[in-house]
């Protein structure tokens, strides 16, 4: 395929606003690692807050440009935004913001952050069922529905973003990051959500959660840096399509949500792992969604490229 034009960078930094975890004693800082430390009046007064959901900043360096992208919202309303707010986070130089996909945990934090935007119609880049509603979990259990709250469009044009719909990759900010669109589903594996539904014309189907969507990075002679929100189309055939759209095989770090939590997901983690291991990353982030499971066998089996990642980590990629 090879028709993105992803150009090479010479440094990749995420930020990560929320994610589900924090440690605040961590001591593992590196060249790659930045751990949060809020202090405030040279107190530990505050802390960087965790919950089930996931947002991060991502900057793209190269021929003495900076360029800024907001990835997600997290879940809560505030959670994100307080985080960035503590970590001093400039939103005022982002200048592109892309969904990964229209569930709660990544669009919670969207009034909030977009505020912190201020109202400059930057553009917001999404998967057009984005806006699919009713969405829901049909749990099993006294036949129980999670709805999901989807972002509107009216509510995207109040807070000043310029929309723009897209199933097919695009490049963004100068071609330093690509949005991945559309993931087809090839691996034998990776079947998506099984209780994901929606409401079409009065009818019941399987959501496959078309939206769900990575952005992607090409760190200059070390390869891909793929961020993913839940990875929902499976982060084996999103990391391999990232490879295909790109026509770059090297994989530098693959990080975000592996959605391998909980009993639906439990009976793919070592199949997951191991296909991963094939594609042998410099580095693997597991974050958010992936589970406590999937990520102690993350770092059982790939322990020099594995990072635990945490709300307020700065992860930094240099050429």
């Amino acid at each position: 395929m090879a028709d993105a034009n992803l150009k090479s960078v010479d440094k990749i930094e995420i930020l990560t606003l929320q994610d589900n975890y924090i440690e605040m004693t961590a001591t593992d800082n590196s060249a790659v690692v930045t751990r949060a430390i809020p202090l405030k009046d040279g107190y530990f007064r505050q802390s960087v807050l965790s919950e089930h959901g996931f947002s991060a900043v991502v900057k793209t360096g190269g021929n003495g440009k900076t360029k800024t992208l907001l990835f997600d919202f997290g879940f809560s309303e505030g959670g994100a935004a307080y985080n960035a707010e503590i970590l001093g986070a400039d939103l005022g130089q982002v200048e592109a913001v892309v969904l990964s996909h229209g569930h709660n945990d990544h669009t919670g934090g969207f009034d909030k952050l977009t505020e912190m935007l201020g109202k400059r119609n930057i553009p917001f880049v999404v998967h057009p069922t984005v806006f699919r509603q009713p969405r829901y979990l049909k749990v099993p259990v006294r036949d129980m529905k999670i709805l999901f709250s989807p972002l509107e469009r009216e509510q995207i044009a109040a807070a000043g973003l310029k929309l723009i719909e897209s199933s097919s990759p695009l490049t963004l900010l100068d071609d330093t990051v690509l949005f991945l669109g559309e993931i087809p589903h090839k691996t034998d594996f990776e079947k998506g959500f099984p209780i994901a539904h929606y409401q079409e014309d009065g009818q019941e189907k399987w959501d496959p959660i078309e939206d769900d969507t990575s952005v992607v990075m090409n760190l200059r002679d070390k390869g891909l840096v793929v961020l993913s929100g839940c990875a929902h189309a499976g982060i084996v055939n999103t990391v391999n399509y990232a490879r295909e759209v790109t026509g770059i095989d090297k994989v530098h770090a693959v990080m975000g949500g592996f959605h391998l939590s909980g009993i639906l997901f439990e009976g793919i983690i070592g199949r997951t792992v191991a296909e991963l291991k094939k594609i042998n990353p410099d580095y693997i982030i597991p974050c958010h969604c992936t589970g406590r499971k999937a990520i102690m066998e993350f770092e059982k089996a790939m322990p020099g490229k594995f990072i635990l990642n945490m709300s307020g980590t700065k992860m930094s990629f240099t050429a």
